[in-house]
Order: structure tokens, then sequence, then C-alpha cells
């Protein structure tokens, strides 16, 4: 039925672009419309590794792959994607297993409305409480399937969505409704659009709706809402040189697997505010969460089927030993914060020397909530807990980082960078029995330009820890020639861990080629086990040993 209804779907697209080309078949249209697109190909050949726990492939390769093909004539859009998993590469969910076209949309917009219908992406206001995107390296797509209405006018603009959720190849069985409208005061009155105050309203509503009024969970059966809404308000105020944002979130009780069936309400507070000026800049970040999980299946865990998104407030770390330990968000409820500094010295100064020397400090973390659990026998309304708002629980996350670049010539740059982190490796991975762990960890990069098309790169990074799997050196080279060609060798030594038969290397070795568009990436080498994140959403990704192929074009 699905192709069927794919191959129907290209069908009326051919159809209404026929109709609306009114060129004679022998000569070239001037409006005939542009196709543009992507391709990508992740493969893996594995060998089988006792010494790292890489276990043997019994396909020996495996594969992710997609192309997007996008049409656009006027204001008319509409594209398909076209996914391959044969079979998915170690660390992906297995039910994406197979091939299909999982995502295929058309869009018009007419005056000031815009209509989209399949699939599409859509976020309100931060994501609290609805989020739809994609994040390939995670294996995560929760793309929304069904209609979308926008409608822009004098400084409103107002979102509203009906629509299922992608989940692998199929469907969720939930249905999300929402409504999002935001008010941009500069635009609706007139005497204030060159005001140098600029204030945003916005406000959302999102529910789900479910079959099944109950439950069985352990040994109790459970009546659960089948409707369930969720609420939020956020302003933005612009002024000069500072911005500042908040948004609340509420749901209602929405007693699912994420929560083991309770009934407390969610509810979600988030703040931003930054400075900037020439040289100098500042941010803040707070948020509050309390059960606010918010999928539209109440059987789903994990990152399945999540209709919101809540970020982690952490630094993004790119490089890897800095990455070694990467936090994930706890939907359930936690209390986050993070400040970043970004200061510039100034050039011919002692400190700035000759070219200048940046500087960034950044700290951030994630606290549990003080909670206190209700008594199961006299909890009937199996609320689970009580809370006090404004008190810190467990430690969950901490992370202090300093980095300094400084430029001392046309040719030569250096990166320096410290990081103290504390890592709850028992509630950040769901696990027992293990110690808090802390680490310091240092980098060090050094970047020459031999000449205006060939530099070489140096990474030495240090970290030390008296738990998990204790000391970790890394070192890498990498070394570009002209435009086309990037070549790098890398080492991983878990020279520390008390275990000598587990003082290993992890070796990589990869050749990149680049040419217009497209970029091909050949590699070999060992993976670690552990978890990789982004933005605070992770997978877990087993050891392995082999020969990687990464190819991307774009047309």
């Amino acid at each position: 039925m699905k192709k069927i209804l794919s191959s129907f779907f290209l069908l009326s697209i051919y159809s209404f672009l026929s109709a609306q080309d009114d060129s004679p078949p022998s000569l070239p249209s001037n409006n005939a419309g542009e196709i543009h697109g992507n391709i990508q190909l992740d493969a893996q050949y594995y060998n089988p590794d006792s010494g790292i726990g890489a276990a043997p492939v019994p396909e020996k390769m495996l594969m992710n792959g997609f192309a997007n093909i996008n049409y656009v004539k006027g204001n008319f859009k509409a594209g398909i994607r076209y996914e391959s998993y044969l079979n998915t590469l170690q660390g992906f969910d297995p039910r994406y297993k197979g091939n299909g076209i999982p995502y295929r949309y058309a869009n018009y917009v007419v005056d000031e409305l815009e209509v989209t219908a399949g699939n599409f992406y859509e976020q309100f206001g931060s994501g609290m409480v609805l989020r739809a995107y994609e994040e390939k390296g995670l294996g995560i797509d929760n793309v929304f399937d069904g209609l979308r209405l926008k409608y822009t006018v004098n400084g409103f603009y107002l979102k509203g969505l009906v629509a299922k959720q992608r989940s692998y190849f199929s469907q969720g069985p939930g249905i999300v409704r929402g409504f999002d409208g935001e008010v941009r005061l500069g635009e609706l009155i007139r005497k204030w659009a060159d005001s140098p105050t600029q204030i945003i309203f916005g406000g959302s509503f999102v529910s789900k709706f479910q079959d099944g009024d109950k439950v069985t969970y352990q040994t109790s059966t459970l009546n659960v809402p089948e409707n369930v809404g969720a609420s939020a308000g956020r302003i933005s105020i612009n002024r000069k040189k500072i911005n500042v944002m908040a948004e609340y979130a509420y749901k209602i009780n929405d007693p699912s697997a994420s929560n083991k069936f309770i009934y407390r309400p969610g509810e979600a507070i988030l703040l931003n505010a930054a400075y900037s000026q020439k040289g100098f800049g500042l941010s803040l970040g707070a948020k509050r969460t309390d059960n606010f999980s918010f999928k539209s299946d109440r059987t789903a865990t994990g990152s399945d089927l999540n209709i919101n998104f809540l970020s982690s407030l952490t630094r993004q770390h790119t490089y890897s030993l800095l990455a070694f330990y990467p936090y994930a968000t706890q939907s359930n409820g936690e209390i986050g914060y993070q400040i970043d500094i970004q200061k510039k010295l100034n050039k011919e100064t002692k400190l700035g020397g000759k070219y200048g020397t940046d500087l960034a400090i950044n700290f951030s973390g994630a606290n549990g909530l003080d909670t206190t659990p209700t008594i199961p026998m006299y909890d009937s309304s199996r609320i689970g807990y009580t809370t006090h708002p404004f008190a810190l629980g467990d430690a969950y996350f901490q992370d202090l980082n300093i980095e300094i670049t400084r430029k001392f010539s046309p040719k030569f740059k250096l990166v320096l960078i410290y990081t103290n982190q504390v890592y709850n490796k028992n509630v950040i991975q769901g696990l027992k029995g293990y110690e808090t762990i802390y680490s310091n960890i240092g980098m060090t990069e050094l970047t020459y330009k031999i000449s205006s098309s060939k530099s070489v790169r140096i990474e030495l990074q240090h970290l030390s820890t008296k738990q998990d799997y204790k000391n970790w050196a890394m070192g890498l080279v990498e070394y570009g020639t002209g435009e086309n060609w990037l070549i790098s060798l890398q080492d991983q030594y878990n020279y520390g861990n008390d275990k000598a038969n587990e003082q290993l290397h992890y070796y990589n070795a990869t050749v990149v080629y680049v040419k217009n568009a497209t970029r091909i990436a050949l590699g070999y080498g060992r993976q670690r086990a552990g978890i990789f994140c982004v933005g605070g959403v992770c997978r877990y990704v087993p050891a392995s040993n082999g020969l990687m192929l990464s190819v991307t074009s774009s047309f």
C-alpha cells in the first residue's frame, strides 16, 4: 500500500508540473523549475577484533544511505527522500532495516498562506512542546506526516498542523494536533518598527490522541487519558546589545512508559540571556524540567516518537576526549545551567600579542530535582513524588572549559583547552553500581599553513581520571594538500587501564577527497565502544574494526 501511495504521490506531482508548463514541447521552458538534491552513503566492512570486543558481523559489510530529490517551480515545491539500510550500521536501531520512501511532500505558497501536505519538520518556540527533526548521526527522525498550514500577516505568524509521526519505516499510533502563534510588535505597530527594543510574544498548544483508555502496568490495570495536551508561552526581548528569552510549558498528566505510568502533570521552564559587543560576549542559560517526556505513543521508550525536544544546556564538544563523557538530557526531571564568556584580547598588546588572542570560558551542569517519593500504599492518585522547586538534587553532570586561541603569525595558530568534568554514569546511562567519574582533560591543537593551499594540523589530547577506564592519550596528524585532498592519522591509547590486556590502541587512518560538491572519505581503523551525543540526545556505539567509506554529494 505504501508503494502504491508513493507512486500516486509522484504521479500527481508530475501531472501538476506538466499542467503548469505552457511551453511548446520542442522548446526549453524558461520557467520549467529546478531540481536539487543530495545523496549520502556510509558503509563499513567489519573485521572481528576480540581485543576491543568487536564481535563478528554476519554480513561483513553494512550500509546506511539516502537520497533527497526536490523540485522547485515558483511558489510550488515537492520532493522525496529514498532511504536504504542494508543492513544498518552497528549502533543504529535494526528497525531501520530495508529500503523505502519514508519522506515525500508537496508545498505551495499563495499570498500569505503556505500549505504543506505529506512530510514536514516543525518547531514551536524552543521546541519544549513540539519539535520534529532528523539527526542522521543518531538515527533519529520523528518527521510528521499530515497537513500543515502557515499564515503570516501584519506581524502575526500562525501555524497549525495535524499529523502522525514516523517510526522507522512505519508510523506511530498517536495523532498530533498543534497550533502556534507569534506576534512581533515591531511589525504589528508601525511606529515601533525602528525602535531599539523589539519584543516578540508567542504561544503554543499541542495535543496527542492515542486509542485505548486502559493499560496494564506491572500488576495494575490503569485508566489513562486518550487525549493529552501541553501548552507553552514565550517572550523574547531584544534591545541593542542585549537579548532575553523566556518560555514556560505545562503538560497535563501523561502516564507512560517513560515515567512508569504516574499521573503527575509536567512542567518546564527555559531562560536565556545574552549580551554582546565588539570583542566581548556573555550568555547565560537555565532550565528546569519536571516529568516532561512527551511522546505520541505512551509505550515508547528512549528517543522513539518524541513530540518535543529538551536541550541539554551543556557545551557540545567536537574534540574526541573532551566528548568522551557526553551528557544526555534527563526528560523526567533535571535542572540545567550554563554560562559562556567570549573575550577577544586586542592585537598589539602584551596579552593579545601581535595578531590577537581569543579567550573562552564555559561552565555548565545538570542536577536532578530535589524530590520526595510518595508512599505507594497511600498514593491512590499515583502522583509518584513531590518536589521542592528551587532546590538542587544529586549532581548529574558538570563541565568547566577554558579555551585560548592565539595566532602567532599568518601561518601558525595555537588552541589550548582545559576541561574538568563530573559525570554521573549511573543516571546518564541508566546503569547501576558505577562511581561518579571525575576527569581532567587537556587539548592542544597546532595549525601551520605551509602555503596558501597546504597545511598541517596536530591534535594532542589527554584524559585523566581515577574512575572508569583511567587515563587516555590521543594524537592526530592531519595534512591538507590543495583544495581536494586531506589525509589524517589518529590514535587513542588507553594506557592507564587497570587491566593490562585492555591497555589498547584505537588507531585510524583516513583519506578524504573533495571536488566541488562531492566528498569521498575512506578510512580504516578501530572504533572504541562508547556514547555518541548531539544536543543531549545519545546513542550507543559498539566497538568495531574495519574499513569505512563515506560519500556525500549535492546538486
